[in-house]
């Protein structure tokens, strides 16, 4: 008799088996077999098997200034050595130095933070204290929207698998998003003229009491899509947003800390200042984090008490005091300008190659692709949108998806990254669409 030979387990194998025994299976992984994640350095990020991969996603935006970025890193070691936690009720030099920088970057008057470790946590308080300032209880999101995991931030969340469970959304409308590839209006920009934005305040009229605490918007959707409104939207919403008494609440998690280019924050591309600006992911390069930004005026109409456990942590408000200094010491503003530009470029190159592409839009380092199976009647490419993520990954590059019909390509590499990266992973893009449309 022979002996069966023995099968041999890789490392990531039995990582991705203890990952399906103990964590919840509602945490989904990308790929068909899971890339377990080891080390990185700045664009480049390593499996536990020794792959390396051109990152393009960045930990969801998350990534700004590079992976374990020496400038930032050095700075964290140091403040965990010296101070590693207070919570909210000891102050320390660490956030009071973090806060007065954000007073400095941010547009407007918009000068007190409130720390916590999250962009759910973030948007929550926005919410609660927009409730606070005024008489009204209802909110106005967009329909498309992604506002983090909590039920208030489900309810806000306009997109059907996020907000299972039986969210309630008592005091929570959607209008019509700014979605221009496929307008729900049907119309076409710009001799729409931009219809979308006036369905704000048909939505206030009829589906709230006339009145409003706020609206809130991504400036550009991310989970959405990367769906970027047309120049004149936000501010046709802003006025509308006043007229019936409204903040207006800028989610800024995805977009903010340069990530569109030339401005710290999203919204200003629109030449609005909101009232509140909401912001984690990138704004300390990976270290958990959220910030809720309002003017002094607004932020003493906070009824009651409040605390953050984890909010405004000395180590996470040193790293985010450091990636502001690395994008400003780097030039990172324009950096992200002009590289983000020229990837647009390569990519609206890319569209006129491959007619799987029927879409390309965002903002900077902030860019999508919208795969279709015809661009006349932009049957959603799910499956291929799929395919070529894990075609991306085979040849060496890291790209994320979003959209409601998972059909969008999602782009968002470090902010420092050269034009010479992005012809790499132009090259690699370029070959993983050609293997699929070879198929």
């Amino acid at each position: 008799m022979t002996t069966p030979p023995k099968m041999t387990t890789t490392r990531s194998e039995e990582i991705v088996r203890k990952h399906k025994q103990f964590i919840w299976p509602a945490v989904t992984n990308y790929y068909r077999e899971p890339l377990v994640a080891d080390h990185a350095s700045m664009q480049y990020l390593w499996d536990i098997e020794g792959n390396k991969y051109l990152d393009f996603f960045g930990g969801i935006l998350t990534i700004g200034v590079g992976h374990c970025n020496p400038e930032v890193t050095s700075k964290i070691k140091t403040q965990i050595d010296k101070l590693q936690h207070t919570s909210t009720l000891f102050p320390n030099e660490a956030i009071v130095a973090l806060a007065e920088k954000l007073a400095q970057i941010t547009p407007g008057k918009l000068q007190k933070s409130f720390f916590t470790s999250s962009g759910t946590e973030a948007n929550e308080a926005a919410i609660l204290l927009a409730r606070m300032a005024g008489p009204s209880y209802d909110v106005v999101a967009l329909r498309h929207a992604y506002a983090g995991s909590s039920a208030l931030a489900k309810a806000v969340t306009g997109q059907a698998p996020w907000r299972k469970a039986g969210v309630i959304s008592v005091g929570v409308s959607h209008a019509v998003n700014p979605y221009c590839y496929r307008c729900p209006l049907h119309l076409k920009y710009p001799e729409c003229g931009v219809a979308c934005a006036n369905d704000v305040e048909n939505l206030i009229q009829t589906g709230t009491s006339g009145s409003i605490a706020a609206f809130i918007a991504e400036p550009i959707q991310g989970v959405g899509g990367f769906i970027t409104p047309p120049p004149e939207y936000f501010k046709i919403v802003y006025r509308i947003v006043k007229n019936y008494g409204g903040l207006f609440i800028s989610d800024e998690v995805q977009t903010g800390f340069g990530r569109t280019g030339k401005k710290w924050f999203g919204i200003e591309q629109w030449e609005v200042t909101p009232d509140i600006i909401t912001c984690a992911k990138s704004m300390a390069n990976g270290t958990p984090v959220g910030a809720t930004i309002t003017t002094a005026e607004l932020a003493d109409k906070f009824q009651g008490l409040t605390i953050s456990t984890f909010g405004g942590n000395p180590v996470t408000s040193v790293a985010a005091r450091a990636v502001i200094e690395v994008i400003e010491e780097e030039n990172l503003l324009e950096n992200t300008h002009v590289v983000g530009g020229y990837l647009r470029m390569k990519l609206d190159e890319m569209k006129e190659k491959y007619p799987l592409i029927g879409d390309v839009r965002g903002m900077g380092m902030m860019q999508g692709l919208e795969l279709v199976r015809d661009r006349q009647t932009k049957e959603p490419a799910p499956a291929e949108t799929t395919e070529l993520m894990e075609r991306a990954r085979a040849n060496g590059l890291l790209v994320g998806k979003g959209g409601l019909y998972g059909n969008v390509v999602r782009m968002a590499p470090p902010m420092n990254i050269s034009k010479s990266d992005v012809d790499e992973g132009i090259r690699l893009l370029d070959k993983s669409f050609g293997e699929i449309s070879a198929r």
